[in-house]
């Protein structure tokens, strides 16, 4: 690591977007905030995350495009221990089944730990959402898989695909109609196929375009489709949907940053003035000031288009 700080990625334990940041063994949170600036530079080569809070022993380099951050080897050991790989199965929390809805057509079903709330709902960035039972892990998941095959609903959606529709949502009335359909075809299925020891809860739609900030921002039109090296990306927040970042650039307009791509690069503050230097005291990117100009510096693709825009500019 060059000294800068290595970004963990968008954290989202309350309704408050956060950055992680780690810098040697010092772990920092940037909490976000709506029209407030953010800047980095990124520096040298992109390394592997490592696995489970460990270091990746071998240092390895990895694409700038991968969403993951890890080499194979550390990719395979992550997965190895996670919820989704089915090796948790004397897990004795409480699950939930929950209903997702990302946009026109596209919806989902899922779990998660009863402890952890509405959390991964928001890191999916799922505009809105109902909970459709709560049990143990098991009964969670053998719902799950019945209702994927009996409502023909994938196990998860492209990012690209939520990204392209965020600037065209329908109305709020419009989204809950969604997810309450969703949810009366889930519960007619209830006695066929789930498990007795899942618990049926009732329909509660939750929005969440305002606490994403999608109500009140333009549409996005690009996104970063890689960090390299000496490139810049720097403009104002205003919005956040899972790990994207919607950034306001001048002459750009709204450019999507999904902060899986950010993570293993050592990164730098950016300076927050011609003349002055990069602050580097304090963790992650610097917030820019109003008279700053904000810049990217890195290959834009385009939203829903799928052009891509060559080149750093």
């Amino acid at each position: 690591m060059a000294g800068g700080w290595w970004c963990a990625g968008v954290r989202w334990p309350g309704q408050t977007p956060e950055l992680g940041w780690s810098r040697g063994g010092d772990r920092r949170v940037s909490v976000l905030a709506y029209g407030a600036g953010l800047g980095f530079r990124a520096l040298g080569e992109r390394h592997c995350v490592g696995a489970r809070g460990n270091v990746c022993p071998l240092g390895a380099v990895v694409p700038g495009r991968s969403t993951g951050g890890r080499c194979a080897e550390c990719a395979r050991l992550d997965r190895a221990h996670s919820v989704a790989a089915d090796t948790l199965a004397d897990d004795p929390r409480t699950y939930r089944v929950y209903l997702a809805w990302f946009g026109p057509g596209m919806v989902k079903v899922g779990i998660t730990g009863e402890e952890r709330g509405s959390a991964r709902l928001r890191e999916q960035g799922a505009v809105g959402f109902s909970w459709l039972g709560r049990g143990p892990l098991m009964a969670a998941r053998r719902t799950e898989e019945v209702l994927r095959a009996a409502l023909g609903v994938p196990d998860r959606i492209p990012y690209a695909r939520k990204r392209a529709v965020r600037g065209q949502l329908p109305g709020p009335e419009e989204r809950a109609g969604a997810v309450a359909e969703l949810y009366g075809r889930a519960a007619a299925l209830e006695g066929r196929g789930w498990p007795e020891s899942l618990e049926r809860l009732p329909l509660e739609v939750v929005d969440q375009v305002g606490i994403f900030g999608l109500d009140r921002a333009p549409a996005p039109v690009r996104s970063v489709r890689e960090l390299v090296d000496g490139g810049v990306v720097a403009g104002r927040l205003v919005a956040a949907a899972g790990p994207d970042l919607h950034l306001a650039v001048d002459g750009v307009g709204v450019v999507v940053l999904d902060t899986r791509l950010i993570t293993g690069w050592d990164l730098a503050a950016v300076p927050l003035s011609a003349t002055e230097p990069a602050r580097t005291s304090a963790p992650g990117p610097a917030r820019i000031p109003e008279a700053v100009p904000s810049d990217v510096r890195v290959p834009l693709i385009d939203i829903g288009g799928g052009g891509v825009q060559g080149g750093l500019f």
